[in-house]
Order: C-alpha cells, then sequence, then structure tokens
C-alpha cells in the first residue's frame, strides 16, 4: 500500500470526515485525493476567492475586460472560463500561439515556449488589454518565464493580475526567470491550488513514478469559484451579471444573443 506524496498514512483509506474511503482502487484513491484538495481549497482560500470575486467585479462594473491564461495544461482551466454557460460573457481567452493547450507539433514546443524571455511583452503589445482591464494568470508551478513575465508586463500597463498556482513550487524548486521570482511575486492577488510538486496524487510500488495529476480539477473547480462569487456579488450591488446560458436549453440563443449584443465591445471571442 503505497503513501501519498508527502509521506504518512495512504491516500484514500479514510475521508476526512472519519467515513470509509474508497482507497481500495486506484480510481478510488484518486477522487479522494481530489476530493480532499477541493475541501483544503474551499476552507483555506475563502478569503482569497472573496477578494477575486470582488476584483473581478469591481473590474466589470467599472466598464473593464477580463482576459484569462495559461499555457500548457494550464491553459484548460483559463478556457474552461471562456464563452461557458452559467459563465461570465466577459471573460476572454489570451492566447498565445504554441503555448494554448497541447495541440502544437511536437507538443514539447510548448514547454520550450513557456521558458522564452520577452515572449509576454510581445503578446500583451499586440493583444486588445489595456489599463482598467484584469487578466487571471494560471501556472501550475509559476516558475517559467512566460507566466512571470505575463503578471510583470501587465501590471506594469495598469492591468490587475489574479495569479492562480501552487505556491509550494516556489519553496521548492527554482524560478527560471532571470530576476529568481515566481508568478505569485507579480499579482495583486494569488489563489493557490494546494497541488503538491510533481502534480501527482498517487504512488504505487508496482509504478516507477508517481502519477494521477489533479491540477486541472482543482484549478477549474477553484475558478468556477471565483466567478461564482463574482457573479454573486454583481447581484448584491445591483447589477445583473452578465451571464450566459446554456444554447441547448429553450430560449438560451436569445439570451445569449442579447448579452453579447449588451456587452459586444468588451467581447473579443466573436471576433
Amino acid at each position: 500500500m503505497s503513501e501519498g506524496p508527502t509521506g504518512g498514512e495512504p491516500r484514500g483509506e479514510r475521508r476526512q470526515d472519519g467515513e470509509p474511503g474508497h482507497g481500495g482502487t486506484p480510481a478510488g484513491r484518486f477522487l479522494d485525493a481530489a476530493i480532499g484538495l477541493l475541501e483544503r481549497v474551499r476552507d483555506e482560500e475563502a478569503g482569497p476567492v472573496a477578494q477575486a470575486g470582488a476584483l473581478i467585479a469591481d473590474t466589470v462594473a467599472a466598464g473593464g475586460r477580463l482576459f484569462a491564461f495559461g499555457a500548457g495544461h494550464s491553459s484548460l482551466a483559463a478556457q474552461d472560463l471562456v464563452y461557458r454557460a452559467g459563465g461570465l460573457a466577459l471573460m476572454n481567452l489570451l492566447a498565445v500561439p504554441g503555448v494554448v493547450g497541447v495541440d502544437v507539433r511536437p507538443a514539447t514546443l510548448g514547454s520550450a515556449l513557456e521558458r522564452v524571455d520577452g515572449l509576454a511583452a510581445a503578446v500583451l503589445d499586440s493583444s486588445p488589454l489595456r489599463s482598467g482591464d484584469l487578466l487571471v494568470v494560471i501556472s501550475l508551478s509559476g516558475r517559467n518565464a512566460l507566466p512571470v513575465e505575463m503578471a510583470m508586463n501587465a501590471r506594469a500597463l495598469g492591468i490587475r493580475v489574479i495569479g492562480v498556482t501552487s505556491v509550494a513550487y516556489a519553496a521548492e524548486t527554482t524560478s527560471r526567470h532571470a530576476s529568481g521570482t515566481f508568478l505569485k511575486d507579480h499579482c495583486d492577488l494569488v489563489l493557490d491550488s494546494k497541488i503538491a510538486v510533481g502534480d501527482a496524487e498517487l504512488t504505487l510500488d508496482t509504478v516507477p513514478a508517481p502519477f494521477a495529476p489533479a491540477s486541472t480539477v482543482v484549478t477549474t473547480a477553484l475558478l468556477q469559484a471565483v466567478m461564482a462569487t463574482a457573479a454573486a456579488e454583481l447581484a448584491a450591488r445591483g447589477t445583473e451579471p452578465p451571464l450566459l446560458r446554456s444554447g441547448n436549453v429553450d430560449g438560451g440563443h436569445e439570451w445569449n444573443g442579447r448579452i453579447l449584443r449588451e456587452y459586444g465591445d468588451r467581447i473579443f471571442y466573436r471576433q
């Protein structure tokens, strides 16, 4: 029976509430590990989530635009915020060719581009981002040049930055940026995903490497919690949050058409 990444009792043997877990299978152990991380995020990041939701609401109310950026698999969480049923229509994807997901060939090129100095400045200079906007920068490790410079340069332009990262990397790894800093050092607000260094929740004596990453599950849920907070905050201020509805329910297309027309000057994924 294997231990968790940090040692101690095997993951999945017993839930935190004392009820038996599903530790008999790798699938059950992984799900228990993911649930444990989500519970940590819920309990330990409640304050930052509330602040992030308020910051997004402030930006929307002031006429600002919203953008999300992530490289490689971190882009999955960014994409989940864009043109999403139940999500804010104003969230746009800041795309960097070659690093959005793993569709570039070879896939290793995307990892290499994350380490290129100066790329973030070129992307921001050619993007619609401007002072008063808000950018969510997602990077699990937060150590590569691209996310570090994306946050650093954005703030220099008067753009507010919410960083989503695993703070543990800053304590247990070294930065790959010339400044020696991490993403977390260049943000107005940081959300900690609590993911362990290496992003693998399971080990087995018969498997030579740790396996079963949970960063996408946790980061996506963390950001949707922020979006839910922002929507409720806008409503509490007397402003209808610009939410999209599913196109697969009656009236959804008509609803979305109204929202897209009303906020068209702040939506860039239709252009």
